[in-house]
């Protein structure tokens, strides 16, 4: 190539060379004999012819590289499946798979199990657990929040032993249905809570801060909270004003929720007659709520064995009222501890309590 373009900007010194000299000095077209000619005309056409030449000369190499790249292109996405058939998401989305029915995945792309039961079988390849970083035996069941990365030359088949829901990113070819992408614009695919925020959000228990944001680090507060319950309960019809001071309105979001959560004896409000829904929720009067929530649902709600929670260093700061909720959230699964703590007495961020709710959903209902 740089030959070639030494020949034709060889090529472009002779003819500029040819044009400059092809009038008579002293001719009214000299190029000597007019500077306005030298810049408007003379060198211009040098210009043009230079880059004429050079194009001619180059097209052709250039047309044959891109049809070199595009080639390697299309071959790359023909071994990944991009042309035989599978469908791509460059973003997170649900994947909802009645039980019986498969998906079949190729390299590059990630799979998380979201709820109910499935098992991925390797065809050939390697499907390397990301949560463990070891490789996964083939076949094997998922676990739930686990994240699976199909490696080089993989290709593997994912089958629902039960109504499942999973998350997939990249190439996938599959009979079930994509529920919705992750919408929102501060919640990553790597975040520790994506599985749990996109399993509230789909199932409408959770709603964004924005049409775009989780806003996931937020604090919860009581209102907010009782919401999520209320939801999750199914919306039960409420009748019967509220009895709190400061939940009058009919147009807050949390005034039905409100209503039904006291009538249930979910929640209380405080000494002073009011439920004070903008306070921020703590670890521990959370549990409370979730724990008398199970009770009036008719889920088990014995405590069990103390053996787990007792070995958490903080937890005589648990208060007495809340010990036995603690305990059984513990032993469900439902808080596993931050820092090797329990911190009954922090406040509770969204993603936090998007993650109780989904632990709630897989080992309590």
């Amino acid at each position: 190539m740089k030959r070639l373009a030494a020949a034709a900007l060889v090529l472009c010194a002779l003819f500029c060379f040819s044009t400059a000299t092809a009038a008579g000095p002293g001719s009214s077209t000299d190029p000597l004999a007019s500077l306005s000619y030298l810049n408007s005309t003379f060198a211009p056409d040098v210009n043009n012819s230079s880059k004429t030449l050079i194009s001619n000369s180059l097209a052709p190499l250039y047309d044959n590289a891109a049809q070199n790249a595009q080639s390697i292109y299309n071959a790359a996405l023909s071994q990944l499946g991009g042309y035989s058939g599978y469908a791509f998401t460059d973003k997170i989305v649900s994947l909802r798979l009645p039980s019986g029915t498969s998906a079949s995945f190729v390299t590059g792309t990630m799979v998380s199990l979201v709820s109910g039961k499935a098992t991925l079988t390797v065809t050939k390849g390697t499907i390397i657990d990301v949560s463990t970083g070891t490789e996964l035996k083939s076949p094997a069941a998922l676990t739930s929040n686990g994240r699976y990365l199909c490696a080089e030359d993989t290709t593997a088949t994912l089958l629902a032993t039960a109504d499942t829901v999973c998350q997939i990113d990249g190439y996938y070819q599959t009979t079930g249905t994509i529920v919705q992408p992750v919408l929102y614009s501060d919640v990553r695919s790597t975040d520790w809570f994506v599985t749990a925020v996109s399993y509230v959000s789909d199932n409408g228990f959770f709603s964004g801060t924005t049409a775009t944001t989780f806003s996931p680090q937020t604090s919860m507060t009581r209102g907010m909270f009782v919401t999520v319950l209320y939801r999750l309960a199914g919306k039960p019809a409420v009748s019967g004003a509220s009895s709190f001071s400061d939940v009058a309105s009919t147009a807050a979001y949390y005034y039905q929720a409100v209503i039904w959560a006291s009538s249930q004896s979910i929640v209380a409000g405080y000494s002073d007659g009011k439920f004070h829904p903008d306070d921020i929720i703590t670890r521990e009067q959370m549990a409370a709520v979730m724990y008398r929530y199970a009770a009036s649902s008719g889920y088990d709600t014995a405590p069990g064995s103390n053996t787990l929670y007792q070995s958490f260093p903080d937890v005589k700061s648990v208060s007495a009222y809340a010990a036995d909720a603690m305990t059984w959230s513990v032993n469900n699964g439902l808080i596993s501890g931050s820092g090797g703590k329990l911190l009954p007495k922090n406040t509770a961020s969204r993603a936090q309590v998007a993650q109780i709710v989904y632990n709630f959903c897989q080992n309590i209902l």
